[in-house]
């Protein structure tokens, strides 16, 4: 196993945007204690947001729950879908496109209701019909059962097309950090199973690199928003002690590690520049390149990971989701 080592920046980081720095000293205030498998929260999660309600705030957006069929062998999912109310826009039984939404939190945190503002957003914004997916979370799950989980969702939604008003052949899978490592798994599941063909895949910021060997994981240790010593957690708890760092790690669950990422469905890959996970991202990028693949990438100066979350009304989150709406439109032809 290789041997890692948390801590202070050990390379001179980048700096912060000045409007995320302000975020970032806002937040030291309120320190919290380090994440450790003991103290991975489990219970309440569900309500740390909004309800969806709340978030919806009066748009014309109808949501329910549903649980639908897990992987083979493997429980029951539970999934929240989002749709624009047909009677606002005039599109009764038109066929819509579609967002597989997987949330973030490294899996081993989280709950799909921390990003229902975010899918919200993308329904409200674009007509489509969002799935939003809970999965099981590593280390009482690991990898890769979440995964599975996540294709088994998009399996489902692909199905289930014709009942839920979606054109099978517009459908994205996306997520921030986490859920953009999962949504990067199951768009090489769906291409290497042969289907469900995707349209895109929406990859926020996305945690690929289980090794935590390039510069700018060694730049933001102990600093930013999602820090090193988290990270490391992460990987351990998906992939056990053996591979929790290592490059032979299945290229599924680290796509960083992907022996082939040609045939993938077009990527949009945004990340912060002052982030641990910028080299591992601008790297997929610059693979899916090399191979004749499409792959637009975004890297905005002083983001931290999550920037678009954590200071929504900074500048450069202003750009970042104009231009992820921009290629949102792009892809579903809308």
């Amino acid at each position: 196993m290789t041997v890692t080592a948390a801590g202070r920046p050990t390379v001179a980081p980048v700096p912060f945007d000045p409007e995320v720095q302000l975020v970032l000293d806002a937040i030291a205030q309120n320190p919290q204690p380090a994440l450790t498998r003991e103290t991975l929260p489990r219970e309440g999660t569900d309500t740390m947001f909004p309800d969806n309600d709340t978030v919806i705030a009066g748009r014309a957006i109808a949501w329910e729950d549903r649980i639908i069929p897990g992987p083979a062998g493997a429980p029951d999912i539970e999934v929240t879908i989002f749709r624009p109310r047909a009677s606002a826009d005039g599109t009764t039984g038109q066929r819509r496109a579609a967002y597989l939404n997987i949330h973030g939190g490294g899996q081993i945190v989280g709950h799909r209701s921390w990003e229902t503002g975010r899918v919200v957003d993308i329904v409200a914004e674009h007509g489509v019909v969002a799935v939003n997916v809970e999965y099981r979370l590593a280390p009482e799950h690991p990898s890769p059962a979440g995964l599975e989980d996540c294709y088994a969702a998009l399996l489902w939604l692909h199905a289930h097309a014709a009942e839920l008003g979606v054109d099978p052949d517009r459908i994205i899978v996306g997520g921030g950090s986490a859920g953009g490592c999962l949504a990067a798994g199951v768009a090489l599941l769906a291409r290497d199973r042969r289907g469900p063909d995707l349209a895109g895949q929406l990859l926020l910021c996305p945690m690929l690199d289980n090794t935590n060997t390039t510069v700018s994981s060694l730049q933001y240790d102990g600093i930013g928003t999602w820090q090193r010593e988290a990270n490391l957690l992460a990987w351990s708890c998906l992939l056990g002690d053996e591979l929790a760092y290592s490059a032979e790690a299945s290229g599924y669950a680290a796509p960083a590690h992907a022996a082939d990422v040609s045939g993938l469905a077009p990527a949009f890959i945004e990340v912060g520049e002052a982030e641990m996970f910028r080299d591992e991202d601008t790297q997929y990028a610059l693979r899916i390149w090399a191979t004749g693949g499409q792959a637009e990438l975004h890297v905005w100066g002083g983001g931290a990971h999550g920037f678009d979350m954590y200071m929504p009304e900074a500048e450069i989150s202003r750009a970042a989701l104009a231009a992820r709406a921009s290629w949102l439109r792009r892809i579903w032809g809308a």
